[in-house]
């Protein structure tokens, strides 16, 4: 594994999310909310960020694992003599009194010990509001509060079973009873806490955690992987809305150094309809439910200002904001806020979100709810790709300055239609149906004679360019045409040789508003991989795949990125786009060999 990787798990309760070092730091929070400001942000300034680190003597190994089928990180501590283990979470789970879930703002670190006599010390360092000043930490005996109180008032509470004046000193901890808790909390607790209590809720999170882990879909192989992304895709859902973020973190930086840092705790259109896609795929249909009734909240029925992307609350408003007093991951500033990519144009959503709308409506018929509402929508944005069409736009890649004819832009405009037209013949509405035909046919002879580039022998990322784009690799999965067709496989081809470095895909490689890329966006290469398999060359894609699975992190999470020398995950982390991706490749696997002898033969 690379060194300096971004080597964390991550626990949450789809209200926020935390993340855990290798070496059981809580290094990344915001409280109460995903979107808030951070608590704790040492990944994004080792001295001034803050966090919650354990300090033992050099003679403990560290070890660290999920419990099986669940979102709850074990970390453990063995000198051969001494050991005691940290289990972390954020709890979840069904309260029966009112029909709801609970998902309290808080952390909970339970302590086991082991056997021996353990030692530890703790750090406790939470620096409230983006660690923009100083945060006070006192105690007065019921718990530690931590106050932030200048352009601005933030609070946070810690409870624990272990002395407070040892906790803010710093002092040795010796672990005498079987059990120990610390719980950080964004609310005062009404009630008091125990160690008893704190175990209730690890309990009925484990519980909630697995039975949900049951109702995924089973495969013939990668069961293990597609969970785990399963569990990092519902983790990015957002409980009070429905909204599905792309990532938990900002301004992880995409390469070392560079400026290419956005915050990813938005919900794009795009990205979370592809996990909706996805993850209802798997059986969990209660979060496409939630997030298209988030999209019935934020999206103007019969209006055409759609953006492209929106607050996990609704926000519409994501002005971008640069925080100067961090030095950024590794060095690498800016560290942003918000996220003006919220004012472009970009005409691939309508055809992506209809994608979802349709499945719905294909898997539920007239018994889905809300359907007139969605019916609604998919009448405007047929207006909507009718009247833009033709238009340039920014892109799936969002370039923040020139505007194109992009291929996938076009590709799902044609979508729209079509799924529209699909729509309307699943719920009886003929006259709709007729009247959109010849404005799809119009679309599919624009980009059949637009988009391809005969002597590139391969259809490019906008028209009239000879620059090839990953993102072109997406015809044939949203069936603008068929797998065998000799310019998709062509167009394959020239992809895999122009864009794929040592098994790893670059989205393109002309240079954009920040230079040349110089980074791996993995899920173009699971893309690679997918259209590997469909044109026939199963054995390459079972190569590549196997290979970026182990470019993963100890824990098996991806990041956005991959850096090309280094094989080190980059980017926002996890990342919503990576895990949807490998869940599709995984499938694809699963799904193509009839026995596990012929799965081997492609292997070997």
């Amino acid at each position: 594994m690379p060194m300096n990787n971004l080597d964390y798990g991550i626990i949450g309760n789809c209200q926020s999310a935390a993340l855990i070092s290798k070496t059981g730091s809580l290094e990344w929070c915001c409280l109460p909310n995903f979107d808030s400001a951070s608590a704790f942000a040492k990944i994004l300034d080792e001295s001034k960020g803050g966090s919650f680190d354990i300090i033992v003597s050099e003679n403990y190994e560290i070890s660290q694992k999920y419990i099986q089928s669940t979102n709850i990180l074990v970390t453990k501590w063995d000198n051969g003599t001494d050991a005691f283990e940290f289990i972390d979470f954020m709890p979840r789970y069904k309260e029966e009194a009112n029909d709801s879930y609970y998902t309290q703002p808080e952390i909970i670190r339970y302590v086991n010990h082991l056997k021996g006599k353990p030692t530890f010390s703790v750090n406790y360092n939470p620096k409230l509001n983006y660690a923009k000043g100083e945060t006070v930490n006192e105690t007065n005996g019921d718990y530690i509060r931590s106050q932030y109180n200048e352009d601005t008032y933030e609070s946070l509470f810690l409870y624990s079973s272990f002395d407070y004046n040892s906790i803010l000193e710093g002092e040795e901890i010796e672990l005498t009873d079987s059990h120990g808790y610390f719980l950080i909390s964004y609310h005062e607790k009404i009630l008091s806490q125990s160690i008893k209590r704190e175990f209730l809720k690890l309990e009925r999170t484990r519980v909630y955690w697995m039975n949900w882990s049951e109702k995924t879909t089973e495969y013939k192989h990668y069961n293990n992987e597609i969970l785990r992304s399963a569990l990092v895709l519902k983790l990015l859902s957002y409980e009070q809305s429905g909204a599905v973020l792309a990532a938990a973190t900002t301004s992880l930086p995409e390469t070392i150094g560079e400026v290419r840092n956005w915050d990813y705790r938005f919900c794009w259109i795009r990205d979370a309809s592809m996990v909706i896609k996805v993850i209802s795929g798997l059986g969990h249909t209660r979060v496409a439910k939630r997030f298209l009734e988030f999209i019935i909240s934020v999206i103007p029925v019969k209006d055409e200002k759609m953006q492209i992307m929106y607050g996990i609350n609704g926000q519409k408003n994501l002005t971008e904001e640069i925080l100067d007093h961090l030095e950024g991951y590794k060095g690498s500033d800016p560290v942003r806020v918000g996220n003006a990519a919220y004012e472009q144009k970009q005409n691939d959503i309508y055809g992506i979100l209809l994608d979802v709308i349709y499945q719905q409506f294909l898997e539920f018929n007239n018994t889905l709810s809300n359907s007139e509402e969605l019916w609604t929508i998919s009448k405007s944005m047929v207006n909507i790709v009718k009247n833009n069409w033709k238009k340039a736009d920014k892109g799936i890649w969002e370039f923040r300055t020139e505007e194109r004819h992009f291929t996938f832009s076009k590709l799902l405009c044609w979508v729209a239609v079509d799924r529209a037209i699909k729509i309307a013949e699943l719920i009886g509405k003929k006259a709709d149906h007729n009247k959109w035909i010849n404005l799809r046919d119009e679309i599919h002879k624009d980009i059949y004679d637009n988009a391809w580039n005969e002597e590139v022998q391969a259809y490019t990322q906008s028209y009239g360019s000879d620059d090839l784009d990953a993102s072109t690799l997406l015809m044939e999965n949203y069936g603008f045409i068929d797998a065998k067709d000799p310019r998709f496989v062509s167009t394959v081809q020239a992809t895999e040789r122009e864009l794929c470095n040592d098994g790893l895909m670059y989205r393109y490689k002309n240079k954009d508003d920040f230079g040349l890329p110089s980074s791996s966006f993995t899920i173009c290469t699971f893309w690679m991989i997918n259209s590997l398999y469909k044109i026939g060359e199963r054995k390459k894609a079972k190569k590549y795949f196997d290979q970026l699975l182990s470019y993963s992190n100890h824990l098996g999470l991806f990041s956005e990125d991959v850096d090309f020398k280094s094989k080190r995950l980059l980017g926002n982390f996890p990342q919503a786009y990576s895990h949807l991706a490998l869940i599709e490749a995984a499938i694809n696997f699963s799904g193509g060999f009839s026995d596990e002898e012929e799965l081997m033969s492609v292997i070997h």
